[in-house]
Protein backbone atom coordinates (compact mmCIF):
# COMPACT_ATOMS: atom_id res chain seq x y z
CA UNK A 1 0.00 0.00 0.00
CA UNK A 2 1.17 3.26 -1.05
CA UNK A 3 2.19 5.82 1.97
CA UNK A 4 -0.98 7.98 3.53
CA UNK A 5 -0.62 10.67 5.66
CA UNK A 6 -1.96 10.05 8.93
CA UNK A 7 -3.03 12.57 11.98
CA UNK A 8 -3.80 11.26 15.22
CA UNK A 9 -5.37 13.73 18.05
CA UNK A 10 -5.08 12.90 21.74
CA UNK A 11 -5.28 14.18 24.84
CA UNK A 12 -2.07 12.54 26.09
CA UNK A 13 0.87 9.91 24.88
CA UNK A 14 3.60 8.28 26.92
CA UNK A 15 4.84 9.26 28.92
CA UNK A 16 1.49 8.98 30.63
CA UNK A 17 0.53 5.52 31.25
CA UNK A 18 -2.68 6.37 30.66
CA UNK A 19 -5.11 3.68 28.42
CA UNK A 20 -5.23 6.19 25.92
CA UNK A 21 -1.96 7.30 26.01
CA UNK A 22 -1.25 3.64 25.32
CA UNK A 23 -3.67 3.64 22.40
CA UNK A 24 -2.24 6.60 20.98
CA UNK A 25 1.33 5.83 21.24
CA UNK A 26 1.18 2.33 19.90
CA UNK A 27 -0.83 3.56 16.92
CA UNK A 28 1.58 6.24 16.21
CA UNK A 29 4.40 3.85 16.20
CA UNK A 30 3.46 1.09 14.37
CA UNK A 31 1.72 3.55 11.53
CA UNK A 32 5.29 4.48 11.14
CA UNK A 33 6.84 1.78 11.25
CA UNK A 34 4.42 0.38 7.96
CA UNK A 35 5.70 3.16 6.33
CA UNK A 36 3.68 6.03 6.88
CA UNK A 37 3.93 9.93 7.80
CA UNK A 38 2.48 10.05 10.99
CA UNK A 39 1.68 12.82 12.96
CA UNK A 40 0.75 13.46 16.83
CA UNK A 41 -1.27 16.14 18.55
CA UNK A 42 -1.49 16.12 21.85
CA UNK A 43 -1.62 18.36 25.45
CA UNK A 44 2.56 18.30 26.05
CA UNK A 45 4.94 18.39 28.94
CA UNK A 46 7.86 18.48 29.39
CA UNK A 47 9.09 15.01 27.98
CA UNK A 48 11.45 15.50 25.45
CA UNK A 49 9.45 14.09 22.14
CA UNK A 50 12.39 14.34 19.20
CA UNK A 51 13.38 11.25 20.55
CA UNK A 52 9.85 10.02 18.69
CA UNK A 53 10.80 11.08 15.34
CA UNK A 54 14.41 9.54 15.89
CA UNK A 55 13.71 6.35 16.86
CA UNK A 56 9.91 6.17 15.57
CA UNK A 57 9.66 8.37 12.95
CA UNK A 58 6.69 9.70 14.60
CA UNK A 59 6.09 13.67 14.36
CA UNK A 60 5.10 15.26 17.75
CA UNK A 61 3.17 18.03 17.77
CA UNK A 62 1.75 20.45 21.25
CA UNK A 63 -2.13 21.39 20.37
CA UNK A 64 -2.34 25.12 20.62
CA UNK A 65 -1.76 26.62 24.25
CA UNK A 66 -4.17 25.34 26.75
CA UNK A 67 -5.31 28.01 29.69
CA UNK A 68 -7.42 25.08 31.36
CA UNK A 69 -5.99 21.97 30.77
CA UNK A 70 -5.46 19.98 34.41
CA UNK A 71 -3.36 16.80 32.38
CA UNK A 72 -0.69 16.62 30.10
CA UNK A 73 1.46 13.70 28.51
CA UNK A 74 3.64 13.97 31.20
CA UNK A 75 0.66 12.34 33.26
CA UNK A 76 0.89 14.66 35.89
CA UNK A 77 -1.76 17.37 37.15
CA UNK A 78 -1.04 20.81 36.53
CA UNK A 79 -2.66 24.13 37.88
CA UNK A 80 -3.27 25.27 41.65
CA UNK A 81 -5.79 23.17 43.33
CA UNK A 82 -8.12 24.47 46.04
CA UNK A 83 -10.94 23.60 47.51
CA UNK A 84 -13.16 26.95 45.91
CA UNK A 85 -11.31 25.40 42.42
CA UNK A 86 -12.39 21.63 43.22
CA UNK A 87 -16.06 22.55 44.09
CA UNK A 88 -16.69 24.62 40.77
CA UNK A 89 -14.53 22.18 38.74
CA UNK A 90 -17.19 19.31 39.52
CA UNK A 91 -19.96 21.46 39.32
CA UNK A 92 -18.59 22.38 35.31
CA UNK A 93 -17.70 19.33 34.94
CA UNK A 94 -20.90 17.84 35.06
CA UNK A 95 -23.21 20.87 33.42
CA UNK A 96 -20.16 21.68 30.20
CA UNK A 97 -17.10 19.17 30.48
CA UNK A 98 -14.92 21.53 31.62
CA UNK A 99 -11.95 20.81 31.59
CA UNK A 100 -11.64 18.98 28.91
CA UNK A 101 -14.12 21.53 26.71
CA UNK A 102 -11.51 23.37 25.75
CA UNK A 103 -10.47 20.85 23.59
CA UNK A 104 -13.08 20.86 21.41
CA UNK A 105 -12.42 24.63 20.49
CA UNK A 106 -8.68 23.74 20.33
CA UNK A 107 -8.96 20.40 18.18
CA UNK A 108 -11.65 22.86 15.63
CA UNK A 109 -8.81 26.20 15.42
CA UNK A 110 -6.15 23.16 14.70
CA UNK A 111 -7.97 21.20 12.38
CA UNK A 112 -9.10 24.56 10.19
CA UNK A 113 -5.24 24.94 8.96
CA UNK A 114 -4.73 21.24 8.32
CA UNK A 115 -4.51 19.81 4.82
CA UNK A 116 -4.06 16.86 2.80
CA UNK A 117 -4.62 14.30 5.33
CA UNK A 118 -5.70 10.26 3.95
CA UNK A 119 -6.57 9.38 7.76
CA UNK A 120 -7.55 11.58 10.97
CA UNK A 121 -7.84 9.97 14.30
CA UNK A 122 -9.13 11.08 17.13
CA UNK A 123 -9.05 9.65 20.41
CA UNK A 124 -11.67 9.82 23.57
CA UNK A 125 -11.38 9.69 26.33
CA UNK A 126 -11.89 12.93 26.37
CA UNK A 127 -15.08 12.97 24.29
CA UNK A 128 -14.93 16.75 23.17
CA UNK A 129 -11.53 15.96 21.10
CA UNK A 130 -14.43 14.37 19.17
CA UNK A 131 -16.91 17.25 18.79
CA UNK A 132 -13.89 19.59 18.25
CA UNK A 133 -13.45 17.41 15.01
CA UNK A 134 -16.90 17.70 13.96
CA UNK A 135 -17.44 21.41 14.50
CA UNK A 136 -14.36 21.53 11.93
CA UNK A 137 -15.65 19.13 9.75
CA UNK A 138 -17.26 21.30 7.33
CA UNK A 139 -13.90 22.07 5.86
CA UNK A 140 -12.72 18.54 5.92
CA UNK A 141 -13.64 18.80 2.13
CA UNK A 142 -12.34 21.63 1.02
CA UNK A 143 -8.79 20.89 3.11
CA UNK A 144 -8.80 17.00 1.40
CA UNK A 145 -8.90 15.19 4.43
CA UNK A 146 -10.13 12.13 3.80
CA UNK A 147 -11.37 9.56 5.89
CA UNK A 148 -12.18 10.43 9.97
CA UNK A 149 -12.10 7.95 12.67
CA UNK A 150 -13.40 8.57 16.30
CA UNK A 151 -11.75 5.79 18.39
CA UNK A 152 -13.64 5.55 21.61
CA UNK A 153 -12.79 3.71 24.75
CA UNK A 154 -15.25 4.08 26.38
CA UNK A 155 -19.15 4.69 25.66
CA UNK A 156 -19.88 8.25 26.21
CA UNK A 157 -24.00 8.56 26.82
CA UNK A 158 -24.21 4.60 27.25
CA UNK A 159 -21.37 4.56 29.99
CA UNK A 160 -23.02 2.76 32.89
CA UNK A 161 -19.95 4.04 34.78
CA UNK A 162 -20.98 7.71 34.62
CA UNK A 163 -24.09 9.71 34.67
CA UNK A 164 -24.15 12.62 32.40
CA UNK A 165 -26.94 15.40 31.68
CA UNK A 166 -29.30 14.55 28.79
CA UNK A 167 -28.50 17.32 26.42
CA UNK A 168 -25.20 15.46 25.79
CA UNK A 169 -26.87 13.15 24.01
CA UNK A 170 -27.91 15.94 21.49
CA UNK A 171 -24.25 16.35 20.92
CA UNK A 172 -23.08 12.94 20.69
CA UNK A 173 -25.38 12.48 17.66
CA UNK A 174 -24.55 15.63 16.10
CA UNK A 175 -20.75 14.66 16.20
CA UNK A 176 -22.13 10.71 14.89
CA UNK A 177 -23.59 12.38 12.23
CA UNK A 178 -20.71 14.05 11.23
CA UNK A 179 -17.61 11.31 11.72
CA UNK A 180 -16.75 8.70 8.85
CA UNK A 181 -16.66 5.80 11.42
CA UNK A 182 -16.16 5.04 14.95
CA UNK A 183 -14.13 2.48 16.86
CA UNK A 184 -14.67 0.38 19.74
CA UNK A 185 -12.74 -1.97 21.28
CA UNK A 186 -14.95 -4.79 21.61
CA UNK A 187 -18.03 -6.35 20.16
CA UNK A 188 -20.68 -6.26 23.69
CA UNK A 189 -19.53 -2.24 23.71
CA UNK A 190 -22.29 -1.50 20.58
CA UNK A 191 -24.94 -1.62 23.30
CA UNK A 192 -23.39 1.71 24.71
CA UNK A 193 -24.25 3.71 21.37
CA UNK A 194 -27.10 4.53 19.27
CA UNK A 195 -28.84 1.77 16.83
CA UNK A 196 -29.44 4.86 14.48
CA UNK A 197 -25.65 4.95 13.50
CA UNK A 198 -24.72 1.35 13.92
CA UNK A 199 -23.34 1.49 10.30
CA UNK A 200 -20.77 3.73 11.35
CA UNK A 201 -19.20 1.02 14.45
CA UNK A 202 -16.30 -0.85 13.40
CA UNK A 203 -14.58 -2.80 16.26
CA UNK A 204 -10.62 -2.54 16.94
CA UNK A 205 -9.19 -3.79 20.02
CA UNK A 206 -6.94 -2.21 21.80
CA UNK A 207 -2.94 -3.36 20.59
CA UNK A 208 0.43 -3.46 21.80
CA UNK A 209 3.54 -4.42 20.37
CA UNK A 210 4.08 -8.10 21.49
CA UNK A 211 7.59 -7.76 20.56
CA UNK A 212 8.40 -5.28 23.31
CA UNK A 213 7.99 -7.91 25.59
CA UNK A 214 10.29 -10.85 26.34
CA UNK A 215 10.27 -12.81 29.09
CA UNK A 216 13.80 -12.57 30.25
CA UNK A 217 12.69 -15.60 33.40
CA UNK A 218 11.23 -18.53 34.02
CA UNK A 219 7.98 -18.06 36.38
CA UNK A 220 9.36 -19.29 39.96
CA UNK A 221 6.55 -19.74 42.74
CA UNK A 222 7.07 -17.15 45.38
CA UNK A 223 7.07 -17.27 49.40
CA UNK A 224 4.11 -15.90 50.22
CA UNK A 225 1.72 -16.27 47.24
CA UNK A 226 2.09 -13.01 45.55
CA UNK A 227 -0.62 -11.29 43.40
CA UNK A 228 -1.14 -8.29 41.52
CA UNK A 229 -3.31 -5.74 40.40
CA UNK A 230 -2.89 -2.52 38.10
CA UNK A 231 -5.19 -0.01 37.37
CA UNK A 232 -7.80 2.09 38.86
CA UNK A 233 -10.67 1.63 41.17
CA UNK A 234 -14.03 3.43 41.70
CA UNK A 235 -16.50 3.53 43.86
CA UNK A 236 -19.07 1.62 44.11
CA UNK A 237 -17.88 -0.28 40.17
CA UNK A 238 -14.89 -1.42 40.35
CA UNK A 239 -14.58 -1.79 43.84
CA UNK A 240 -11.92 -3.33 46.20
CA UNK A 241 -13.24 -2.89 49.33
CA UNK A 242 -15.24 -6.31 49.80
CA UNK A 243 -12.48 -8.65 48.25
CA UNK A 244 -9.91 -6.73 50.77
CA UNK A 245 -12.33 -7.77 53.37
CA UNK A 246 -12.03 -10.74 52.68
CA UNK A 247 -8.69 -10.97 52.66
CA UNK A 248 -8.61 -9.35 56.40
CA UNK A 249 -10.23 -12.40 57.52
CA UNK A 250 -7.86 -15.00 56.26
CA UNK A 251 -5.70 -16.64 58.60
CA UNK A 252 -3.02 -16.87 55.91
CA UNK A 253 0.49 -15.48 54.52
CA UNK A 254 0.30 -13.57 51.17
CA UNK A 255 1.33 -10.60 49.26
CA UNK A 256 -1.20 -8.08 47.51
CA UNK A 257 1.08 -5.84 45.56
CA UNK A 258 -1.54 -2.61 43.92
CA UNK A 259 0.03 -0.38 41.12
CA UNK A 260 -2.70 2.45 40.39
CA UNK A 261 -3.16 6.34 40.81
CA UNK A 262 -6.38 5.89 43.09
CA UNK A 263 -5.58 4.26 46.47
CA UNK A 264 -8.10 6.04 48.62
CA UNK A 265 -10.07 3.14 48.37
CA UNK A 266 -7.34 0.84 50.15
CA UNK A 267 -5.73 3.20 52.08
CA UNK A 268 -6.92 2.03 55.37
CA UNK A 269 -6.22 -1.80 54.31
CA UNK A 270 -2.56 -1.03 54.85
CA UNK A 271 -2.65 -0.48 58.59
CA UNK A 272 -4.90 -3.82 58.65
CA UNK A 273 -3.57 -5.96 56.26
CA UNK A 274 -0.05 -4.75 57.26
CA UNK A 275 2.83 -6.15 54.81
CA UNK A 276 0.25 -8.30 53.08
CA UNK A 277 -0.49 -5.12 51.11
CA UNK A 278 2.17 -3.31 48.69
CA UNK A 279 0.49 0.14 47.46
CA UNK A 280 2.63 1.85 44.65
CA UNK A 281 2.10 4.16 42.08
CA UNK A 282 2.11 3.72 38.40
CA UNK A 283 5.39 2.34 36.66
CA UNK A 284 6.24 2.45 32.75
CA UNK A 285 4.47 -0.59 30.76
CA UNK A 286 7.44 -2.28 30.40
CA UNK A 287 8.34 -2.62 34.05
CA UNK A 288 5.22 -3.38 35.11
CA UNK A 289 4.56 -6.13 32.84
CA UNK A 290 8.19 -7.85 34.22
CA UNK A 291 6.86 -7.53 37.84
CA UNK A 292 3.67 -9.16 36.57
CA UNK A 293 5.22 -11.95 35.00
CA UNK A 294 6.63 -13.25 38.54
CA UNK A 295 3.62 -12.94 40.15
CA UNK A 296 1.44 -15.96 41.14
CA UNK A 297 -1.66 -15.16 40.17
CA UNK A 298 -2.87 -11.65 38.70
CA UNK A 299 -6.44 -9.95 39.68
CA UNK A 300 -8.98 -7.85 37.74
CA UNK A 301 -11.95 -6.40 39.60
CA UNK A 302 -14.79 -6.73 37.08
CA UNK A 303 -16.06 -2.98 36.07
CA UNK A 304 -20.16 -4.73 36.46
CA UNK A 305 -21.07 -3.88 32.91
CA UNK A 306 -20.62 -5.72 29.68
CA UNK A 307 -20.10 -2.89 27.35
CA UNK A 308 -16.47 -2.08 28.92
CA UNK A 309 -13.62 -4.41 29.25
CA UNK A 310 -10.25 -3.08 30.92
CA UNK A 311 -7.60 -3.00 28.35
CA UNK A 312 -4.96 -4.05 30.96
CA UNK A 313 -6.08 -7.63 30.32
CA UNK A 314 -4.25 -7.71 27.40
CA UNK A 315 -1.51 -6.82 29.39
CA UNK A 316 -2.55 -9.90 31.98
CA UNK A 317 -2.31 -12.43 29.37
CA UNK A 318 0.91 -11.19 27.80
CA UNK A 319 2.49 -12.39 31.14
CA UNK A 320 0.94 -15.80 30.84
CA UNK A 321 -0.21 -15.53 34.90
CA UNK A 322 -3.47 -16.94 35.93
CA UNK A 323 -5.98 -14.36 35.96
CA UNK A 324 -8.45 -14.48 39.19
CA UNK A 325 -11.49 -12.35 37.75
CA UNK A 326 -13.13 -10.65 40.97
CA UNK A 327 -17.37 -9.20 40.88
CA UNK A 328 -16.45 -6.76 43.71
CA UNK A 329 -20.55 -7.31 44.77
CA UNK A 330 -20.88 -10.90 44.58
CA UNK A 331 -17.38 -12.56 45.73
CA UNK A 332 -16.75 -15.86 45.19
CA UNK A 333 -15.39 -16.72 48.35
CA UNK A 334 -14.36 -20.91 46.69
CA UNK A 335 -12.95 -19.03 43.46
CA UNK A 336 -10.32 -16.93 45.96
CA UNK A 337 -9.48 -19.65 48.24
CA UNK A 338 -8.87 -22.47 45.00
CA UNK A 339 -6.65 -19.44 43.55
CA UNK A 340 -4.77 -18.96 47.00
CA UNK A 341 -3.91 -22.65 47.30
CA UNK A 342 -2.42 -22.12 43.69
CA UNK A 343 -5.68 -23.47 42.13
CA UNK A 344 -5.49 -21.94 38.73
CA UNK A 345 -7.95 -24.02 36.91
CA UNK A 346 -10.61 -21.31 37.35
CA UNK A 347 -8.46 -18.78 35.73
CA UNK A 348 -10.18 -16.21 33.21
CA UNK A 349 -8.67 -17.23 29.97
CA UNK A 350 -8.26 -14.44 27.13
CA UNK A 351 -8.69 -15.77 23.88
CA UNK A 352 -7.38 -15.34 20.23
CA UNK A 353 -4.74 -13.08 21.39
CA UNK A 354 -3.30 -12.21 18.05
CA UNK A 355 -5.67 -9.67 17.78
CA UNK A 356 -4.43 -7.58 19.73
CA UNK A 357 -1.44 -7.31 17.89
CA UNK A 358 -0.61 -3.75 17.14
CA UNK A 359 0.23 -4.73 13.42
CA UNK A 360 -3.34 -6.82 13.24
CA UNK A 361 -4.86 -3.62 14.59
CA UNK A 362 -3.37 -0.64 12.92
CA UNK A 363 -3.69 -2.48 9.29
CA UNK A 364 -7.75 -2.49 10.48
CA UNK A 365 -7.36 1.08 10.94
CA UNK A 366 -5.88 1.88 7.46
CA UNK A 367 -8.56 -0.52 5.95
CA UNK A 368 -11.09 2.56 6.08
CA UNK A 369 -9.66 4.91 4.09
CA UNK A 370 -12.39 5.73 1.62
Amino acid sequence: MASKKILIISRTLLPSQAPRSQRTTELAKEFARLGHDVTVYAVLGNYDYSTFKKTYGVNVKNIVAMKFATLNSDGVHVGKVNLFRSVYSKLLRKLIEYPDIELSFKVAQLLREIQNIDLLVTIAVPHPIHWGAAYASKRFVQNNINTWVADCGDPYMGNKLTKRLFYFKFIEKWFFRKVDYVTIPIEEARKGYYEEFKNKIKVIPQGFNFDDFKRSEVYIENQPITFVYAGVFYKGIRDPRPFLDYLDKLDLDFKFVVYTKSDLLITKYKSLLKDKLEIHEYIPRLELLDVMSRADFLINFENNTHIQSPSKLIDYALTERPILSVNSFDIDKDLIDEFLNRDYKNQLIINDLKQYNINNVANKFIGLIK
